[in-house]
């Protein structure tokens, strides 16, 4: 069973494996996700490392990505299901370019989660602003 925080964290990690490569740009996003946001104050950072391992390690298995997507449901609250898309969104927006995998996350994302079309496009029209460059 997750804690909220692990939800969260096996949410980006799910999106960033989407295309079976985990870049340390990405990594470094989710580093900076969870040591900016505010709904993290009171996650030990140290157990980063452990906890990204142990989501990848449970994609790995057979029907690993609909296990994920059951446990983070499970441990999310109705309140942080939006922050989850959001973060989501947030790192797939960080690097600049929404591949074909990681726009089929979302879309499970967005639907595992009942995140209701209008609230995902809102959502996702502040990660394009948050991460826009000239």
């Amino acid at each position: 069973m997750l804690d909220h925080h692990r939800a969260l964290i096996y949410t980006m990690v799910i999106v960033s494996a989407a295309d079976s490569d985990m870049p340390d740009a990405e990594l470094r996003v989710i580093g900076d996700i969870v040591g900016d946001l505010p709904i993290f104050r009171d996650f030990d950072r140290s157990q980063l490392p452990r906890v990204l391992n142990d989501c990848t390690d449970l994609i790995g298995r057979e029907d690993g990505l609909e296990q994920t997507l059951r446990a983070i449901k499970s441990a999310l609250p109705a309140k942080l299901r939006e922050t989850a898309y959001a973060i989501a969104c947030d790192l797939v927006a960080a690097d600049g370019e929404a591949t074909q995998e990681e726009l089929r996350i979302l879309e499970l994302i967005r639907d595992r989660l009942k995140i209701d079309r209008l609230t995902a496009a809102a959502i996702e029209r502040g990660a394009r602003a948050r991460f826009q460059i000239l």
